[in-house]
C-alpha cells in the first residue's frame, strides 16, 4: 500500500529563473499542421540550453506542450503561413483536435516548469514525461516517469501494474501526477507493492481521485 513516505511531493523552491528563456522566441506552424518550427539559430540556442525543444533531421521543433507553456508566459510567438499570430486560446484549440489529452497534460508539464524542473515528452508505455532533477538535464538520464491524470477517472488496475512494472524495469521513479478538481496537481509515487495486495488485485478499477484512501490500508 502507500504510505505517508510514498508522496512524492516536488520541492516549491522554485529556481524559474533558470529555465526561462530571456528574449521572446519566434516560430511557425504550416498550414494544416500542429508541427511548431524554430527557423532561427538564435532562437533554437536558447532553447536548447532550457532544456526546450528538439532537433528533427533538418528542423527543430517545440513539443505541443512545450509551445503551450512558452505561448502562455509570452515567451513564444507562432506564425502561421499567412504570417497572422497564432495565440495561446487558438493553439490550444488546434491541439485539441489531435490530442483531446492536451490540457491534462499541459497542467502538469506548467506545473513542473514552474517549480524549476526540466521536462521532455515521454517514450511510450503510457507515459507522458520525463522529468530531470534540476541541474541534471543533458548530464544524466531522467530520473522520473509521470502519468498526468484527472481526479475522478478510472484505471484498469492491470494497466497501471503494467506502467509501473516497465517504469521499475528501466530503473526509474513512476510518480502519478493527479489534477484535482480545483486545478492543483498532486504527485504520488506509485509502487508495484499496492498493486500486489490481493484485496486491490481484485478490484478491476481504481480512481485516481480516491488514491489517498489506500494510506491507511
Amino acid at each position: 500500500m502507500w504510505t505517508g513516505s510514498d508522496l512524492f511531493v516536488m520541492s516549491a523552491d522554485i529556481e524559474g529563473s533558470e529555465l526561462d528563456v530571456s528574449y521572446l522566441i519566434e516560430a511557425t506552424m504550416p498550414a494544416g499542421e500542429t508541427k511548431i518550427i524554430v527557423n532561427e539559430t538564435k532562437f533554437q540556442d536558447q532553447l536548447r540550453s532550457k532544456g526546450f525543444g528538439e532537433k528533427q533531421d533538418s528542423e527543430y521543433t517545440l513539443g505541443h506542450c512545450e509551445a503551450l507553456y512558452l505561448a502562455f508566459t509570452n515567451r513564444l510567438v507562432i506564425k502561421n503561413n499567412e504570417d497572422t499570430n497564432i495565440g495561446f486560446e487558438q493553439l490550444i484549440k488546434k491541439m485539441l483536435k489531435h490530442d483531446p489529452s492536451i490540457l491534462t497534460r499541459f497542467l502538469v508539464y506548467r506545473d513542473l516548469r514552474s517549480r524549476g524542473y526540466v521536462v521532455k515528452d515521454g517514450f511510450g508505455f503510457g507515459i507522458d514525461f520525463r522529468v530531470y532533477e534540476r541541474g541534471e538535464y543533458q548530464k544524466k538520464p531522467s530520473k522520473y516517469l509521470v502519468y498526468a491524470l484527472n481526479e475522478g477517472i478510472n484505471l484498469k488496475i492491470e494497466a497501471l501494474y503494467d506502467l509501473i512494472d516497465q517504469t521499475a524495469r528501466m530503473g526509474k521513479n513512476s510518480v502519478l501526477a493527479v489534477i484535482e478538481r480545483r486545478g492543483e496537481v498532486i504527485y504520488y509515487k506509485a509502487s508495484k507493492f499496492l498493486l500486489k495486495d490481493n484485496r486491490f488485485r481484485q478490484e478491476s478499477e481504481i480512481s485516481a481521485g480516491h488514491i489517498q484512501r489506500f494510506d491507511k490500508g
